[in-house]
């Protein structure tokens, strides 16, 4: 096997010292651009690529990388558009500095990953109980963290958050409703715990629910109507909303006037098996959604929602580890969703 080509190797090749040669690729120090292109000229020729960036790490320290950590499988975080949005923001600010993104997902079932991960920072886009767990890890690391999405839990007040008014924004849109005249209403959840176990929202998993966003939601909902049905979904998905709409819909005697999805993807959903059932909406059904995502693909309908602005909330998170990396002190930012009054609520029939 033929030996590696070193910067030693580049360096003689352009007649330069080593120390020169290094600052040619760092791209920093007093290196003209002449004597800069005859190094780069040179690693070209020998098919040199840059200096072994572990050494680099292992000399400073840093890796230049941050972790975002995410709860659910891959494939499950980038079918929601919120969870996309969450990672473009996160992007948009830390990639320009030159740092790298190292996506860790369903750390519960290898919770052994955040301890070992080469990473500078961590970014937590979480909202249960395993967010407790994973930032006891990254602490003991002693590593700058954020935790991004829904409420923190208790344990974690020390911790800088990125949140979002997730009750009262549910409540603002629950008095709409109210004010229409519905009183009769149900919710669509989202998953109430990590197994996602679906089923009727009653009230024993309402108190056993140990996801904030779920809990929050659920809460803004109760402040305006103390009592209503519902159905836990299984993710933030269009299909689950079919089948969770449908399974609130079929009984004539027994169907809401209006339904509070805890998701647009959902609501999109509920609409649609409206729809199936000959349903009108808003004539026969008020709908209200969650998120402020587009559904134009899934609905002919302007829906009554809550927008929050994920992607500022992301650019948000990025920034606080970059100013903790920095030797920064910094704070916890809360973020307020915008009620839009689409054209899917109307007062009852």
């Amino acid at each position: 096997m033929a030996a590696r080509t070193t910067l030693a190797d580049v360096a003689t090749r352009a007649g330069v010292s080593v120390s020169t040669a290094s600052l040619a690729f760092s791209g920093a120090g007093p290196v003209s651009a002449a004597t800069r292109d005859r190094v780069l000229s040179a690693a070209a020729l020998l098919g040199y690529v840059g200096p072994d960036p572990r050494g680099r790490s292992l000399r400073s320290g840093r890796s230049g990388i941050v972790g975002v950590v995410l709860e659910d499988r891959v494939l499950e975080a980038f079918r929601d558009p919120i969870m996309i949005a969450f990672l473009d923001g996160i992007a948009a600010e830390v990639s320009p500095g030159g740092r790298a993104l190292l996506l860790l997902a369903d750390v519960g079932e290898s919770p052994h990953v955040l301890s070992t991960a080469p990473m500078d920072a961590v970014i937590l886009v979480s909202c249960s109980p395993a967010t407790t767990a994973s930032a006891e890890t990254v602490i003991r690391r002693g590593m700058p963290i954020v935790v991004l999405g829904g409420s923190v839990p208790a344990e974690l007040d020390d911790v800088p958050s990125v949140t979002l008014d997730d009750r009262a924004a549910t409540a603002t849109s629950a008095r709409h409703l109210f004010a229409l005249g519905h009183r009769d209403i149900a919710v669509v959840a989202l998953p109430t715990d990590i197994a996602r176990r679906p089923g009727p929202l009653t009230d024993e998993r309402i108190a056993a629910c140990t996801t904030a966003v779920t809990t929050e939601r659920i809460l803004g909902a109760r402040d305006v109507f103390p009592d209503f049905t519902g159905e836990i979904a299984t993710g933030s998905y269009v299909e689950e909303g079919v089948r969770t709409g449908h399974l609130l819909l079929a009984d004539p005697s027994r169907r809401p006037t209006a339904i509070i999805a805890q998701s647009d993807l959902l609501a999109a959903g509920v609409i649609k098996a409206a729809t199936e059932l000959g349903l009108d909406v808003p004539g026969d059904l008020s709908v209200v959604g969650f998120d402020g995502v587009r559904v134009d693909h899934v609905i002919d309908h302007d829906l009554t929602t809550l927008v929050q602005p994920a992607a500022e909330e992301g650019r948000t998170a990025g920034r606080l580890v970059l100013e903790q990396l920095a030797g920064g002190d910094v704070e916890s930012v809360a973020f307020t969703c915008e009620f839009h009054p689409g054209g899917t609520t109307a007062p009852p029939r």
